[in-house]
């Protein structure tokens, strides 16, 4: 047990003074106490920045970047699932990344092998999804494997542009359904916005556009991020908000990155950050129920006591 500050006080008072020996004895334990004192206020400072540290941790969700260890230059990703388009694992300055290759894009084209990839993000239902994203195949998308459900946080990438003729676009693809309707932000360099999109029953619909006019240097990296809490939807360019939104309802689903035509474009640092748990509400408790206090017993009233008969 920790000495208090008032028990550590108290040893100065402890020695008789009436001696040259015992104020020396007086002075020594008050020189001890005071540095005492001292060393258990500094440990309780000490301890406070780390107590407010671990929990605000325990606030915090677990971050989940996705990484590319496994994935192999020149090689299609096995970070991300390709569903529509050309997508191959790349290397940036030594550091491996995903590019969206739109140059051997063709309307229609969905990528290699849709049908097996589709049946291992969603078994038995893979047909439906098969159906509504050959209706989406003029945007290439790619499915994050190892994020099974978004609901609730914060979904960023770095992207940079590197050609396109119609399109140079880069986005996020999020809320995907197991029917292949899904949601997407991205950035187009050819119009110099962010646009949110919807796409259901095999077509897409306009959304949201962000009001400012945002032109970026091509071969430059920039982070484009997204917010989802409830409906309140809200996305950031490189820090920077430019688009908010109210979702007509919460969102879940896969999530992933998104283009456009013939787009090309590289993306790295895809994380994904769900929403830390809310603690749960204990509800208050209610006061145990005291019985009613009976009203006391009155006397029984007695007959009044006659006076006794004279003779």
């Amino acid at each position: 047990m920790r000495p208090t500050l008032h028990r550590l006080a108290s040893l100065a008072t402890f020695a008789p003074v009436g001696s040259v020996a015992s104020r020396a004895a007086l002075a020594s334990r008050a020189s001890r106490a005071a540095r005492a004192a001292l060393a258990f206020v500094a440990a309780l400072l000490a301890s406070a920045p780390r107590a407010a540290g671990a929990q605000g941790a325990a606030t915090r969700a677990a971050v989940q970047p996705v990484s590319l260890a496994r994935d192999v230059v020149g090689k299609e990703p096995v970070s991300f699932i390709p569903m529509v388009g050309n997508w191959v694992v790349a290397s940036d300055e030594g550091k491996k990344v995903i590019l969206v290759d739109g140059r051997a894009w063709k309307k229609g084209q969905p990528a290699g092998g849709l049908a097996d990839k589709a049946r291992a993000i969603y078994g038995a239902r893979h047909e439906e999804f098969i159906d509504n994203v050959k209706a989406f195949a003029y945007f290439p998308i790619a499915v994050a494997k190892d994020v099974p459900d978004f609901t609730d946080g914060e979904i960023s990438s770095r992207f940079k542009m590197i050609a396109g003729t119609l399109d140079r676009c880069a986005g996020i693809l999020f809320d995907v359904k197991p029917n292949g309707d899904y949601l997407a932000v991205r950035f187009n360099g050819t119009e110099d916005n962010v646009v949110l999109w919807t796409f259901n029953d095999g077509k897409r619909s306009f959304v949201k556009r962000g009001t400012e006019s945002l032109p970026l240097e091509m071969g430059t990296w920039h982070e484009l991020r997204t917010t989802v809490h409830g409906t309140d939807f809200k996305t950031y360019l490189d820090g920077k908000l430019v688009l908010e939104h109210a979702l007509k309802a919460p969102v879940s689903g896969k999530v992933g990155l998104w283009s456009k035509t013939d787009s090309m474009s590289e993306f790295a640092d895809f994380t994904v950050a769900p929403a830390a748990p809310k603690p749960a509400v204990k509800p208050e408790a209610k006061p145990e129920a005291r019985p009613e206090a009976r009203p006391e017993a009155k006397p029984e009233a007695r007959p009044e006591a006659k006076p006794a008969a004279q003779p």
